[in-house]
């Protein structure tokens, strides 16, 4: 019986090790996210938006800081001329459009900042969802990200999918129906009228 029972589990044991264990393949790959935003179509059309934005803005502000430069230029020119009272009362007026004008340059660049980070973290999490549903059509079991927030220390280059993943996403967005390109248009058309 003792034989028996040794047998028994013997034979257990060689049919369980002579089963091959199903291994699958684990599919990886990794797209380098500081390479994708710079060539990414939308990502340049966006910076470029408010590269435009931000000058224009800029242009106004300029003006004015110009026009306060001359003002303070005139000021040291007139200061002994005019008298200490005038020096002083003017000096004040002029110190204190110094600091508006320094606040309106703060204003303009947070204004910018927060309207662009609105649409830069969109675009973000577009790129993102465009990167999980790739992988899944793809049968990715995982996709990595580097560049500026780096979330592999080493991979090999045979790898990178940033190629195919900016080639695609531009392909969609040219395919997109652009919102923005139509009142543009007529933006300009409204400027050229007067």
């Amino acid at each position: 019986m003792k034989k028996a029972l040794v047998i028994i589990a013997l034979s257990v044991f060689a049919v369980s090790c002579n089963k091959t264990a199903e291994v699958k393949e684990v599919k990886t790959a990794y797209v380098d996210t500081s390479v994708l935003m710079k060539e990414y179509t939308e990502a340049k059309d966006l910076e470029a938006k408010y590269k435009a934005q931000a000058e224009e803005k800029g242009r106004q502000l300029q003006a004015e800081i110009s026009r306060f430069k001359q003002d303070a230029a005139n000021f040291q020119s007139q200061a002994q001329a005019n008298g200490q009272a005038w020096a002083q009362q003017r000096g004040a007026e002029l110190q204190k459009r110094e600091q508006q004008l320094g606040y309106a340059q703060q204003a303009l660049a947070q204004q910018l900042q927060q309207e662009s980070g609105v649409e830069m973290d969109s675009l973000v999490s577009g790129v993102k969802k465009f990167i999980k549903d790739y992988g899944k059509k793809n049968g990715y079991s995982y996709i990595y990200g580097t560049g500026d927030a780096a979330t592999v220390l080493y991979a090999e280059d045979k790898y990178d999918i940033t190629k195919e993943i900016i080639k695609e996403l531009n392909d969609k967005y040219k395919a997109s129906p652009k919102a923005d390109a139509k009142p543009a248009a007529e933006k300009k058309e409204g400027e050229a009228k007067k």
